[in-house]
């Protein structure tokens, strides 16, 4: 069976220097590699090099997947914009990790999906789907910690844990906006198989989604406020490339000093009650679809009931001709001429039982077969409609 595994690195804050791109290409003869980009697929063997250490050291982002079901996406962020102790309330082994390298907090997404299933050929990931959860982070959006945490849920549930620990753990913080997705948190919800039904029930407890951004007027007044020193320090920085972009730095700044867009802790639910109204959720999804689809079921029933009584109608307008094309087919002498003169004598028969008419139905068919009893393609097909048989 053959393997297959993908690795992918980018540089956000700063490309990387001329030694270090020379480091990176030493790991690997095949990769795509440019200052902010590492890029390799393996259909055999294993890349050389230590993707955490590269991810502390060099680059912001990575994102690795196997065919056999291993994923990880790990995202490096400043201290500054978000502290390993703001993720802290949302780890859980199963699907994140958080730690601090080099003034960085690191967070480590994965999922090992090694359940002895049938190998995934057909889902790809790329980093362009997932690195916008960076900045979104760095602004204070905690749903991707989030969803981790659920997907870790999912992780208990399928391997059956036992069930005091699901009383026990109790939610972290629930971030507004969990039945608001972006793009990028959609993508890791799919990244981290998240239950959609156990997101749904969690989102019964989160705050309409935050605000498309900051409040202008609020914002133009906090850094009015900074000192005009810190300010040219971040401005010169920005410029010489010496330290990331300043404005996530800025905006956890702010956003700190803003209220908490989390639900109180008096609210926050146990695994056992979020797994439980998941169970309540799909069961109510699945009543919903199965009812959905008995009613499309039966419109389109009724719809083709209507066309086939206007196509009966048609015919009826006109029964010697439609008895006349009857005869025209059989003379054809084709199988497919005889399904279609077949298919006409029973519209036929239809609309004379609607007018009363069945016995001038019997007697013109019994007629026709009497004539046509020379051929038995046609015979089994009148036999097959229960045509009369004089």
């Amino acid at each position: 069976m053959s393997e297959y595994q993908y690795y992918e690195f980018l540089a956000v804050d700063r490309p990387l220097d001329p030694a270090q791109l020379q480091q990176v290409r030493s790991l690997s003869t095949r990769a795509t590699i440019s200052p902010t980009r590492f890029v390799n697929e393996y259909h055999w063997g294993d890349f050389r090099g230590d993707t955490t250490k590269l991810v502390e050291q060099l680059y912001d982002a990575h994102l690795y997947y196997a065919n056999w079901g291993s994923r990880r996406l790990v995202l490096r962020l400043p201290v500054a914009t978000l502290p390993a102790k703001t993720a802290a309330p949302y780890v859980l082994e199963e699907t994140l990790s958080v730690w601090t390298r080099s003034g960085h907090t690191l967070l480590d997404f994965s999922l090992d999906c090694e359940d002895g299933g049938e190998w995934d050929f057909e889902t790809s990931f790329e980093l362009s789907s997932l690195i916008g959860l960076r900045a979104e982070l760095a602004a204070g959006d905690l749903r991707p910690l989030y969803l981790a945490w659920l997907a870790a849920l999912n992780v208990w549930e399928l391997a059956e844990d036992d069930e005091e620990e699901y009383v026990r753990e109790t939610e972290p913080p629930v971030p507004a906006g969990l039945s608001e997705l972006t793009g990028p948190q959609r993508a890791l919800a799919d990244f981290l198989k998240v239950d959609p039904d156990l997101l749904t029930a969690a989102a019964q407890a989160s705050e309409p989604g935050p605000a498309p951004g900051p409040d202008r007027r609020v914002l133009v007044a906090f850094i009015a406020s900074l000192p005009a020193k810190e300010k040219d320090d971040l401005l010169l920085q920005a410029v010489l490339g010496t330290r990331p972009q300043p404005g996530p730095q800025l905006l956890a700044r702010y956003l700190s000093t803003t209220p908490s867009t989390t639900a109180p802790p008096t609210s926050r639910r146990s695994a056992a009650e979020l797994l439980d109204a998941a169970y309540h959720c799909r069961t109510e999804r699945i009543r919903r679809e199965q009812e959905t689809h008995r009613k499309a079921v039966a419109e389109r029933a009724r719809a083709a009931a209507q066309a086939h009584q206007r196509h009966l109608d048609q015919i009826a307008r006109d029964l010697d001709q439609a008895w006349h094309d009857v005869e025209r087919l059989i003379a054809q002498k084709k199988p497919t001429a005889y399904d279609s003169a077949t298919t006409l004598l029973r519209d036929l028969r239809e609309i004379h039982t609607r007018r009363g008419t069945l016995a001038e139905y019997d007697r013109r068919a019994g007629d026709l077969r009497a004539a046509h009893r020379g051929k038995p393609a046609l015979m089994r097909r009148l036999d097959t409609i229960g045509v009369p048989n004089p």
